[in-house]
């Protein structure tokens, strides 16, 4: 899930995806309320990582972390904040919320894209039935 307002920042997250050939779908939301909303809902599939700017309208980042952790059903699911904030306290503030990892976004598309494929190397884009697992979600 890509929880991301800029419709720029999400086109080069869906294009970087393309081409790492990652076989998940990528649901995009533009809001924290959006992506509660989404999560929530037992209709939906939960994903298996949740990539999260900060800055956002009507809920923030930080907002959506504080909810998504004190849900038991939601908890577990591995967060990697996705942002251009380079402030301390946001960063202090997401880490004590439990999150997988801080990405600073970056205007040069090879940078931000290279900084995906690493990220690619350590988490899953699939699940198993009944169970999320970690692996490489490049196809063969």
């Amino acid at each position: 899930m890509l929880v991301e307002d800029d419709t720029v920042d999400a086109m080069t997250v869906k294009r970087i995806f393309t081409e790492l050939k990652v076989k998940n779908q990528l649901v995009h939301v533009v809001d924290g309320e959006e992506a509660i909303n989404y999560l929530k809902n037992d209709k939906n599939k939960k994903p298996c990582v949740i990539l999260l700017d900060l800055n956002m309208p009507k809920m923030n980042g930080i907002e959506f972390l504080r909810i998504i952790k004190a849900d038991d059903n939601l908890m577990s699911i591995p967060v990697i904040v996705l942002t251009t904030s380079r402030e301390d306290q946001d960063k202090i503030d997401s880490f004590k919320l439990g999150i997988a990892g801080y990405i600073l976004k970056t205007v040069d598309y090879k940078r931000f894209a290279t900084i995906m494929e690493i990220m690619d190397m350590y988490w899953t884009l699939s699940e198993l039935p009944g169970e999320t697992v970690r692996q490489s979600a490049r196809s063969h």
